[in-house]
């Protein structure tokens, strides 16, 4: 979600102030729970490892994770991918949260308007954040403007399988997968490679145990706040949505066209 567009309290309560619960949580739980529940929404080890595989991510890599949330997949892909990552994210807790968990570089950014030079980066991604961007064909310029000519970009976007959702869950704007490949190609991004969230393996048990007790401790300490309650109620909907195949997540793999962007 970008900072220059009106934020809905579920979203402000999910990735701000119950990312910090979550920093906290872990704390409690040890160190050995912070990469599962840093990951939890934002795509399976296998997928991030379908991401890092097309896009031809290398050691040493400067990789840009925009909306990195608590950091969980910008600190995967530098433990399995020898990465070097740095963390864009317009709420203050999360990157808070992202800090304390994993001490990466992390800035307090709107990702429609980055903090970064041109061409500052080899590589970017962004995972689960377009949906939460109304401008989305801004935000993928400025992924675009941030990496050099030919980098990669990796992207893991919410699709709408249908016409109109049931519940359509506040501050979220999901595109068809045909609106999300024309805002692909009016900015200068080539697909390379796609493939469905679904076809990928699922996250293992071991780490779905560890972010179910990070998320039972959060529960346990702040079930009563009306905050907690309106990030569970956003996640169950959206969840719901997946699981009816209303909404489909589908991982993308681009590179920097040679053509400049258009609006």
């Amino acid at each position: 979600m970008s900072q220059s567009e009106p934020q809905a309290e579920p979203m402000v309560d999910e990735f701000d102030t119950v990312a910090w619960w979550t920093a906290a949580a872990v704390a409690e739980l040890g160190d050995d729970h912070a990469l599962p529940a840093a990951c939890r929404g934002s795509g399976s080890p296998a997928a991030l490892d379908w991401l890092a595989r097309s896009m031809g991510l290398e050691p040493g890599v400067r990789l840009l994770d925009s909306g990195a949330g608590v950091g969980g997949p910008a600190e995967y892909a530098a433990r399995n991918h020898e990465a070097r990552p740095t963390l864009a994210e317009p709420m203050e807790g999360a990157c808070r949260a992202a800090r304390r968990l994993f001490g990466r570089p992390v800035a307090v950014a709107d990702g429609l308007a980055l903090p970064f030079p041109d061409e500052a980066f080899d590589a970017a991604w962004s995972l689960g954040v377009l949906c939460t961007i109304d401008d989305k064909r801004a935000y993928l310029e400025e992924l675009r403007r941030a990496v050099v000519p030919g980098g990669a970009v990796g992207l893991l976007v919410y699709t709408r399988a249908v016409e109109s959702l049931p519940d359509q869950p506040e501050g979220n704007s999901f595109p068809t997968r045909a609106e999300l490949l024309d805002d692909l190609r009016a900015t200068g991004l080539d697909v390379v490679e796609e493939t469905l969230l679904a076809d990928v393996p699922g996250t293992p048990d071991d780490w779905e145990q560890a972010a179910t007790e990070v998320e039972d401790v959060v529960r346990r300490d702040h079930q009563d706040d009306e905050r907690w309650q309106r990030a569970q109620s956003q996640q169950e909907t959206i969840v719901g949505l997946i699981r009816d195949e209303l909404v489909v997540g589908v991982l993308v793999s681009c590179r920097r066209g040679d053509s400049a962007a258009t609006r």
